[in-house]
């Protein structure tokens, strides 16, 4: 079996040649570029299993960084920063980085939370390939047929006879939704549920998430319950195949 990959993006080559020693020593193959702009070719021709991700950077920071990698994938991103602010690791958690660690750092505690990132990502992986019931049709309280399709099989989403692109947690959190209509969901438990149990950010990122996702499908009935959560109003479900 193929060792997994992270890269390390920080414009410290001491810090670099540091991180890519002990995560060497722990069995992954490691790749590291000083900057987002060589970390987005680098994403193009051999992209990781894992970023760990500087937001100081030259050029395009980090944030943006994370937020051009959130676009396409869930792949997992641990930032690090010399900047110890509430408000710094709140906006890189909401942006999707999965993990915050403040410089200076130890090492290992680098380790121990890339292994628990990638542990997390290999089991949300597995249950996705476990998910059933391909082609779930969901009967909307709109005039409109077809107004949300999901293909579990394929994890494709289509509205009025167009495919939509959606990212991973925008599938995971539709899915959800839309496979208990009617019923609320809190905050919470879309945080548990769609980012993990041992998920320690803002419950933030699911306003955030729900936001992109009404941009996209600005035409289902994806309700806000005040100061509770959200729930996908529906009238009745069926399954297509």
């Amino acid at each position: 079996m193929k060792p997994l990959s992270i890269a390390i993006v920080d414009d410290d080559p001491n810090i670099r040649q540091i991180v890519e020693a002990y995560l060497q020593k722990e069995g992954y193959l490691t790749m590291s570029v000083p900057s987002a702009e060589e970390a987005l070719q680098l994403k193009e021709t051999n992209s990781p299993d894992l970023w760990v991700l500087d937001i100081m950077l030259p050029g395009m920071n980090g944030y943006e960084f994370c937020r051009r990698i959130r676009m396409e994938s869930e792949t997992p991103i641990i930032m690090i920063s010399a900047r110890d602010e509430e408000v710094d690791k709140i906006l890189g958690l909401e942006l999707g980085s999965d993990d915050y660690l403040t410089k200076p750092f130890s090492p290992r505690e680098l380790v121990a939370r890339a292994n628990r990132a990638l542990r997390r990502w290999e089991h949300m992986k597995n249950r996705r390939e476990h998910s059933s019931h391909a082609g779930d049709e969901i009967a909307l309280d709109q005039p409109e047929k077809g107004l949300l399709i999901l293909d579990k099989e394929r994890r494709l989403v289509y509205s009025l006879g167009e495919e939509v692109e959606v990212t991973s947690k925008e599938f995971q959190v539709l899915s959800l939704l839309s496979g208990n209509p009617n019923r609320a969901f809190s905050r919470d438990e879309l945080l548990t549920l769609v980012w993990g149990d041992d998920y320690f950010g803002s419950d933030r990122v699911v306003d955030d998430l729900i936001r992109r996702v009404r941009k996209k499908l600005d035409k289902i009935p994806l309700e806000t319950v005040w100061g509770f959560g959200y729930r996908l109003r529906s009238t009745e479900r069926t399954q297509d195949g």
